[in-house]
């Protein structure tokens, strides 16, 4: 199983560099999310940035299909679009702000593989594992916990909200 960085993308990010400027780090064409290869989330991740409220919503819940399906299913590729998707959050221009952040939260929450590994161990033995997936991409969400006040004082009262619920999750 190939493994993808899920800390580095978007860390990186220097005052000249541009929003989703770390995409090409990632090899999505190697990666899956729910659909098959997950080379199409850095269009989706572009489109989710536009300032096209409806183009960007659109992205968004084709987005979330592919790497949180159902709302608590994750994908290989979740863990390496966490990033993205957190610095996405803290962009003023972007329309769907409070979404992301519920992303976010239901990939914090996201645990539809450990509980079947709980029933049906033998899921641990397959080649791709997808309790791992599931906790790299909690990991993903936790690591940038640490973005969360600023998101908190968010003068919009839906991201306010939304990075409370968030907050909330990651403190279980």
């Amino acid at each position: 199983m190939r493994t993808v960085p899920t800390e580095q993308p978007g860390t990186q990010r220097t005052d000249r560099a541009t929003p989703l400027s770390a995409l090409g780090q990632v090899p999505w064409s190697d990666i899956r999310d729910s659909t098959g290869s997950a080379a199409a989330i850095p269009l989706l991740l572009h489109k989710v940035a536009s300032r096209d409220a409806r183009t960007a919503r659109a992205a968004l819940d084709d987005l979330r299909e592919r790497v949180c399906q159902f709302g608590f299913v994750v994908e290989q590729a979740t863990a390496a679009t966490v990033p993205f998707l957190w610095e996405l959050a803290h962009l003023p221009g972007v329309t769907c702000r409070p979404q992301i952040i519920q992303l976010l939260r239901s990939i914090a929450d996201a645990r539809q593989w450990e509980s079947v590994a709980a029933v049906y161990p033998k899921v641990l033995n397959h080649r791709e594992n997808p309790v791992v997936w599931e906790r790299r991409a909690r990991q993903a969400v936790r690591a940038r916990r640490g973005a969360l006040p600023a998101l908190l004082a968010d003068r919009d009262r839906a991201i306010a909200a939304a990075t409370a619920e968030l907050a909330d999750a990651l403190s279980g």
